[in-house]
């Protein structure tokens, strides 16, 4: 990989010239042997979108598909991390192994997590059966960076039973978690409602399951009954066949998309492999769980919501329509990349915009000229290949 590739496509098209029979990465190797040593390099090397991350990513994908996902979002100060803290003890108290990943705010000077999620998640120091990462969120809006994916693919290969994300907590934009996670649990804390208000705006849609966490604050009884309510609104508004957000299942459509707002991204959810036999199991109702995360109250009530979730999408066919959806989602996001890099080469190549630009500000051409002008030989290009 060269300075101008910095997310090592040119390492990986050579991997992929190699052959799909290439042996297996040394540390693909170590990782699959169980080597914890591995995965943190593994997963360091995904982050930093190191030179073949790619193949990497690649070899791990066969051994996938067993982990329970469980994403975790809601509003700074809803008690996120002492939650996770709490439900990964609880699981291993149940023998079963852990990993998490904690989207933190990404620092503006290094670009980096600034980590504050591992202040609140001592409980399991020591555990070698739970492994926690930090990740920065590196800007995104949907509250996950674009390498949250393939850490969870890493921790799943490595053999984890549950793979927990919490998010960064940026609120309403916290939906890109839908995308990665087959069970989400939005957590809300005791308010005077303006919080779960604003839940109508943004994250309502998504949450599989609803904690009121810090239910021993004043307000929890009335936020659980606004939920409630805002439940019953909302089931009486949106006819939702078979569960309840639009990502990975077919609702009302609205807008001319999807169900979740991306018109663009066609008909992938509406493929429902389930069939008939979707339609013999009840639609799912979102539960609403009170906990106090400190001090582990309602952690088990949470851990049986959570369990029912994932019998529901077993027995519905809906987990197997989330993976379809959920690569679908991935087979773009991954094209969207590699173009934008495409793209940044051809303008280098080209001299850069800057002529452009001021060509534009001296009204001698335009921005949609001269974004067909570069295009142009891509285009012809991609004409000739499909003809």
């Amino acid at each position: 990989m060269t300075e101008g590739d910095p997310d090592g496509r040119g390492d990986d098209a050579e991997a992929a010239d190699a052959g799909s029979d290439a042996a297996v990465d040394p540390l693909i190797a170590d990782l699959l042997d169980g080597s914890h040593r591995a995965l943190a390099r593994t997963i360091t090397k995904i982050e930093n979108r190191s030179p073949g991350y790619r193949r990497l990513v690649s070899q791990l994908h066969a051994h996938t598909g067993d982990a329970d996902v469980i994403g975790i979002t809601g509003s700074p100060g809803a008690g996120k991390s002492t939650l996770v803290d709490k439900l990964a003890k609880a699981y291993r108290d149940r023998g079963l192994t852990v990993g998490v990943i904690a989207i933190d705010p990404a620092s503006p000077f290094t670009g980096g997590a600034v980590l504050g999620d591992r202040i609140r998640m001592a409980s399991n120091v020591g555990d070698m059966d739970v492994f926690f990462r930090s990740m920065s969120a590196r800007g995104t809006l949907g509250g996950l960076s674009t390498a949250t994916t393939d850490a969870v693919k890493a921790l799943d290969a490595f053999g984890k039973d549950k793979v927990i994300v919490e998010t960064v907590g940026a609120g309403q934009n916290e939906v890109d978690i839908v995308r990665t996670a087959d069970t989400v649990a939005v957590l809300v804390p005791p308010s005077s409602g303006d919080d779960v208000q604003m839940l109508k705006a943004g994250i309502l849609e998504i949450a599989d399951l609803f904690v009121v966490n810090k239910a021993d604050l004043d307000g929890a009884d009335r936020t659980v009954q606004e939920l409630r309510e805002m439940l019953q609104l909302r089931d009486g508004d949106i006819q939702v066949g078979g569960g309840h957000h639009g990502f990975e299942e077919t609702t009302v459509d609205v807008g001319g998309g999807d169900g979740d707002g991306n018109p663009a991204d066609g008909d992938a959810a509406s493929d429902d492999p389930a069939g008939d036999d979707a339609d013999a199991v009840e639609p799912w109702d979102p539960p609403i769980v009170e906990t106090v995360a400190n001090r582990g109250e309602g952690v088990e009530d949470f851990l049986d919501a959570l369990a029912a979730h994932r019998s529901y999408l077993v027995d519905s066919g809906r987990l197997e329509a989330k993976a379809r959806t959920r690569y679908a989602e991935e087979i773009r996001t991954l094209l969207r990349e590699d173009v934008r890099g495409l793209l940044a080469e051809e303008i280098e190549a080209r001299g850069g915009l800057d002529e452009r630009v001021e060509a534009v500000l001296r009204r001698e051409t335009d921005p949609y000229t001269v974004a067909e002008e570069i295009l142009e030989p891509l285009a012809d290009c991609v004409a000739d290949r499909r003809d």
